[in-house]
């Protein structure tokens, strides 16, 4: 079975260490524990991999988060993934930092990168892992938030996050999504 991995972020330095870019930081560490290396190609740092018997892709879309949904449905159509297997991972003001939880589908609530993967795809029946990043901002300064850095506190706690993310994308791959939930989800 094919399954793709997006991670979902913005490209550039300026981006790198971002609320908005922790989809881009848990696909690193997923292809950091299995050992490759990223390729620049359509749309998308890619790289892929073999777990159980499972080919895996893993992009990163270089289309800026607003135009996510191009890389997505480029490569979903290219790698024959069917829309089940998939599975977005992307930051999420409406749960507390430290919540992450796997759903099989749902709205955009807002977020412009799964507003334009809907768009692409036709619909909210994809999987995705939401990641946390709270809502710990002044009215009118969401921006800055989404596209600020972790707090100390927060980037303490950020590795343990990270790998508890990739043990979740993991088990997405391996026993599928009901258990991933049952067992996985945080808070």
């Amino acid at each position: 079975m094919n399954f793709l991995i997006v991670g979902l972020g913005n490209i550039g330095k300026e981006y790198a260490d971002t609320r908005h870019n922790i989809g881009f930081m848990v696909a690193d560490e997923l292809a950091n524990q299995a050992g490759t290396t990223w390729s620049t190609l359509k749309h998308a740092y890619y790289t892929e991999y073999k777990q159980r018997g499972h080919n895996v892709y893993v992009i990163k879309p270089t289309t800026f988060m607003n135009l996510s949904g191009k890389a997505v449905n480029y490569w979903m159509q290219e790698l024959k993934v069917p829309v089940q297997n998939i599975l977005v991972i992307v930051d999420d003001l409406a749960i507390p930092f430290g919540s992450l939880r796997v759903k099989p589908k749902g709205s955009a609530a807002g977020h412009n990168g799964l507003r334009s993967i809907e768009a692409s795809i036709g619909g909210q029946q994809y999987p995705r892992l939401r990641f946390g990043i709270g809502d710990n901002f002044s009215k009118g300064r969401q921006v800055d938030y989404v596209l600020g850095p972790f707090d100390k506190e927060e980037q303490r706690e950020l590795p343990a996050l990270i790998e508890h993310s990739v043990k979740m994308v993991n088990s997405f791959i391996n026993i599928g999504i009901e258990l991933t939930m049952t067992n996985l989800n945080t808070k």
